[in-house]
């Protein structure tokens, strides 16, 4: 997903992801776009700060259906559905802050 579609998506209450569900995009009341990490809190800004560079590879950028969100809420499920914290092409996740 490239960086407006991902904004476009959160604007609309779509159920954005990164790398896997636990790592959920969303926009702050200050209007910042976010992804935060649900098993501890951790947050990061979508982009550098410029606004201009994802913290992330758009093809880790996925929708996910409510379903598979309400199933398994902060687990490790990724985008090929195996649940093993894993984008596709196999890239693993990242700790927060570990991207640059």
């Amino acid at each position: 997903m490239t960086l407006d579609e991902i904004k476009a998506a959160v604007d609309a209450g779509e159920n954005v992801h990164w790398v896997n569900i636990g790592y959920v995009v969303h926009k702050d009341r200050l209007g910042q776009y976010l992804i935060s990490y649900l098993p501890n809190g951790s947050c990061i800004g979508l982009t550098d700060r410029e606004g201009q560079r994802l913290n992330g590879k758009e093809a880790e950028f996925f929708i996910a259906q409510s379903k598979d969100a309400a199933e398994n809420p902060g687990g490790q499920s990724s985008p090929d559905g195996q649940g093993r914290g894993v984008a596709q092409g196999g890239a693993g996740a990242f700790p927060l802050g570990g991207q640059r």
